[in-house]
């Protein structure tokens, strides 16, 4: 039911207006509850959310583990509960997995829609994780790109993303040849230290950063961050948890639900980080809609 995930965009777009509307919009979700797991090196996170205008209650329990000596399990693994909000009864257990990439890979392409120079020719993607696969498959279908680049740290992974996925990708050898002269950028790295810098973005870029979901991990370095116009999906939890953010100093320009909801405006001419941490509501809305397209189908 997520085979197509641009079909989630008009009812993400809502929920980020919603969610930056304050009370008004109706969405009821805290920062994430993080539990790191001491002696094996994880974290077990905790995300409700309830959405009025979706009329949909949902907690995703995910953990995640970088850096794994067994690649064969995922470093980031959920699930997501759906609740009947009006008795509190559980109506579905969902592959939180799933969801988690088409929902992320989904608002990159709605913050890249809005921030994205006019002519944008070149997307470079850091990483060849499972983020790495829904992020060119969305945007490939929204958007058209004469070249698609790739870099990871394990060339290996690269070489196979680019065999794998429909159109053509090249392999770059080092990060610094795949930004050059790109126009879009998506990080979806397990970095916790910088792997994208300033110097090397072409001025009027916009950059998805994606991966460095903890408060002391880094993706994308001081100058980088201090330059660029920001935007993230959630103030109060860039704040706490992106170590993008919160080590560099950098001033969060608007939320993206603010720029959905015109409040703010999109500054496409200038060089744009969407710093993406995720949140609960996404999660709430795919949920409804894989529960929805399911029972139609029954």
């Amino acid at each position: 039911h997520l085979h197509r995930a641009s079909l989630l965009l008009p009812a993400l777009e809502a929920a980020l207006a919603n969610f930056s509307a304050g009370a008004a919009g109706g969405v009821v979700q805290p920062v994430r509850t993080v539990l790191p797991v001491p002696r094996h090196g994880g974290y077990l996170g905790v995300m409700p959310a309830f959405s009025a205008a979706d009329d949909a209650l949902t907690t995703k329990v995910v953990t995640f583990y970088e850096h794994l000596k067994d690649s064969s399990v995922p470093s980031h693994q959920a699930t997501v509960l759906l609740f009947d909000p009006s008795n509190g009864t559980l109506k579905a257990v969902l592959d939180g997995s799933v969801i988690t990439a088409k929902r992320t890979a989904a608002v990159s392409a709605i913050a890249t829609k809005l921030l994205m120079p006019a002519f944008a020719e070149v997307l470079c993607i850091l990483g060849a994780g499972v983020q790495a696969y829904s992020h060119y498959d969305i945007f490939t279908e929204l958007f058209t790109f004469k070249e698609v680049r790739i870099w990871n740290r394990t060339e290996e992974k690269a070489v196979k993303f680019a065999s794998s996925v429909r159109g053509p990708v090249r392999v770059c050898s080092s990060a610094q040849e795949a930004v050059t002269g790109a126009d879009v950028i998506v990080t979806v790295t397990m970095a916790t230290t910088p792997i994208l810098f300033g110097d090397w973005v072409k001025p009027g870029a916009h950059i998805n950063a994606v991966g460095a979901s903890r408060p002391d991990w880094r993706e994308l370095d001081d100058e980088l961050m201090k330059n660029s116009i920001l935007f993230v999906d959630s103030r109060d939890a860039a704040l706490t948890e992106s170590g993008d953010v919160i080590l560099s100093g950098a001033e969060i320009f608007a939320e993206l639900g603010e720029v959905l909801k015109g409040t703010k405006p999109a500054l496409p001419e200038k060089t744009t980080v969407f710093k993406s941490l995720g949140m609960a509501v996404e999660d709430t809305v795919a949920a409804k809609f894989v529960y929805d397209a399911w029972s139609a189908g029954n």
